[in-house]
């Protein structure tokens, strides 16, 4: 992202429920759309010794850092929860270039007094 970026822009992306490949493939779809703080090689990466345990995939992207084409249409193996934390116009922003690519649902909404946190479910739609 780069140095003049204005905070209310920002969204923390957390991702669960989904395996590696599909963190991949959400993070780069919004990467299509947002400028990002983790560069492009930068990619999702199994822990050595997680085991079972959950892991959450975590980038922010700046909504005001708007890439020229939208996300296409991406295929994940299996449902993954986005949750979306930032500015209301940010989260919003974020949210309907992630509708482009994925079917989703919203799972639930917190508000605050200057930003709000959606939990989003993402499924492929190819």
């Amino acid at each position: 992202m780069n140095s003049t970026r204005q905070p209310a822009a920002e969204v923390v992306v957390a991702l669960t429920g989904g395996v590696k490949e599909d963190a991949r493939e959400v993070f780069g779809a919004l990467r299509s759309a947002y400028g990002c703080d983790r560069a492009a090689e930068d990619v999702p990466n199994e822990v050595p010794g997680a085991g079972d345990r959950p892991t959450v995939w975590i980038a922010t992207f700046d909504a005001s850092d708007v890439r020229a084409r939208p996300p296409r249409p991406a295929r994940l193996t299996a449902p993954v929860v986005a949750t979306l934390q930032g500015g209301y116009a940010a989260v919003d922003s974020l949210r309907g270039s992630l509708a482009s690519a994925f079917a989703v649902r919203e799972v639930g909404t917190a508000y605050g007094d200057q930003e709000e946190e959606v939990q989003l479910r993402l499924e492929s739609r190819v």
